[in-house]
């Protein structure tokens, strides 16, 4: 006699209650929907705008019939030497600000790590520059190098008029650009010293390097991502400055701290060729993004 053995099935999964996926990927789009709308409107659109009329005779004037040119604007701007001009003072201060900026801010940075009486206060005070406006920080500084009640002539016992004098004028500014962008290169390079491993430095002390050995052979590795991230935000904004410089000397003397965007915005707004004034900007994106691009690659390179 055989006995016959059953086995129970095995019990049935429930029913899945995952959403389609179509349906997921539209809920999706409806939830970012409020945001991407604004910045569809107020950059994206008006980005496209402006590479369009980069190739145009646009001008901002009155019964003008705006009509394609191709790349003859393009070819103006090869050979204008005021862009030139323009481009040379552009380039010395944006790279002047951002590696004297980012040598300070390390400094101050490192200072701030340490454990020091009232921290908390010199972070604070650290970062007040951030919080204040272009325009506040231009008016602030065109009283500090006033020719006649200026408190550097005052410091220095002379009568310098900074801002408009051609050889100090750059300078002049570019110590603003400095004092105002080390905040926030502070700040990114303090966080980024405080995610530092202790273990390390106290690995290299026992070892026997210097404090001199430990920065360079730790700290400067550690900080190399922030570093990198951190400068090529700081040459992006600096290129594009103009409202800092413009209430500070509106391009002069004689065009001797005329940067690239205020080249640009006088020939849109002072001589109305809109067209033109596009394609500088549209010039200038390139420029920057090709520098930017090679630097983040030499980077990486170097990283791998």
């Amino acid at each position: 006699m055989t006995a016959t053995v059953t086995t129970a099935a095995p019990p049935r999964r429930p029913p899945s209650r995952r959403r389609p996926k179509s349906r997921g990927n539209r809920e999706m789009w409806l939830l970012m929907l409020p945001a991407l709308v604004p910045v569809a409107l107020f950059s994206i659109g008006p980005l496209l705008y402006g590479i369009g009329l980069a190739f145009t005779d646009a001008r901002n004037t009155r019964n003008h019939e705006t009509s394609f040119v191709g790349l003859e604007n393009f070819g103006r701007l090869l050979t204008d030497g005021d862009f030139w001009a323009s481009f040379r003072i552009g380039a010395i201060w944006s790279v002047s600000v951002t590696v004297l900026q980012f040598l300070a801010a390390l400094g101050l940075a490192v200072l701030l790590n340490q454990n020091l009486r009232f921290r908390t206060v010199a972070r604070v005070l650290a970062v007040v520059p951030w919080a204040m406006p272009p325009v506040v920080v231009g008016l602030m500084w065109k009283l500090v190098y006033h020719p006649d009640a200026g408190i550097l002539n005052s410091l220095l016992g002379t009568h310098i008029n900074w801002l408009a004098d051609f050889s100090l004028a750059l300078p002049a500014i570019i110590v603003v650009g400095i004092w105002t962008g080390m905040p926030q290169t502070t700040v990114v390079l303090l966080a980024g010293l405080q995610g530092i491993p202790r273990e390390l430095y106290e690995a290299g002390e026992v070892d026997g390097a210097s404090r001199w050995r430990r920065f360079w052979s730790i700290t400067l590795p550690q900080l190399r991502p922030v570093i990198v991230s951190i400068t090529s935000l700081d040459f992006v904004w600096n290129i594009n400055q103009f409202g800092l410089v413009y209430v500070l000397t509106q391009g002069g003397p004689g065009g001797q701290t005329r940067l690239p965007m205020l080249f640009a915005y006088e020939e849109a707004f002072r001589y109305r060729m809109a067209g033109y004034a596009s394609m500088l900007g549209l010039a200038m994106a390139i420029v920057v993004l090709t520098v930017l691009g090679l630097y983040l690659w030499r980077q990486m390179r170097e990283t791998r």
